[in-house]
């Protein structure tokens, strides 16, 4: 293997790690294609604790890469709210409806594979006005949604306006409306959004 390939690694292991693990040198010899095929011998002990590191940085990105979707996800949301929703509606969100959506992000998370993984990206712009788009999960390869989280302003006779949250999957081609759940508002018409 390249030298600059083997540095490569080591250094990108280090950032995704924060240093906490350091790469086993021994794993490089188990990368070079050519000196695996001169020798076969059974697994040792070291071969299998390089598995195990590796198979841990797997896990780690997923993380990683998971808890920085929902950290958005939240920024998108207060986003959103803007300045004249927000106050009114945050702590019910963050108590209700929050872990709903991050439960949404994890399930649909745990079906990727990890090219798509790590190919992952949430929209920045929320829309305003009365529109329902609070943000969307996208993959960066295809520039295809995998995951839409809305809101819609329900005005219900007799009772007055809620918020309805829900996300749609590209699993049903973004048909079905799958519900996290609802925030009441008042009687009197909602300010828009991004106010």
């Amino acid at each position: 293997m390249k030298k600059w390939l083997q540095k490569g690694l080591v250094i990108a292991v280090a950032l995704l790690t924060f240093g906490i693990i350091t790469p086993n040198h021994e794993i490089w010899d188990g990368l070079d294609a050519d000196k695996n095929k001169l020798r076969a011998h059974e697994p040792s002990s070291n071969d299998l604790s390089s598995a195990v590191q590796l198979d841990d940085i797997y896990i780690e990105e997923e993380i990683e890469v998971t808890e920085s979707i929902k950290m958005a996800a939240r920024e998108q949301a207060y986003i959103k709210f803007g300045t004249r929703i927000g106050p009114k509606i945050t702590d019910e969100f963050d108590s209700r409806i929050l872990p709903r959506i991050e439960e949404a992000i994890d399930m649909t998370i745990a079906r990727l594979d990890d090219s798509t993984l790590k190919s992952l990206t949430i929209s920045e712009k929320p829309s305003g006005n009365y529109s329902e788009k609070i943000f969307h999960i996208k993959n960066t390869h295809n520039n295809e949604d995998v995951i839409r989280f809305h809101v819609r302003t329900e005005n219900r006779p007799g009772e007055g306006y809620y918020y309805n949250f829900h996300y749609h999957t590209k699993e049903d081609n973004f048909t079905g409306h799958n519900t996290l759940g609802d925030i009441y508002w008042s009687k009197n018409t909602p300010p828009k959004w991004l106010s």
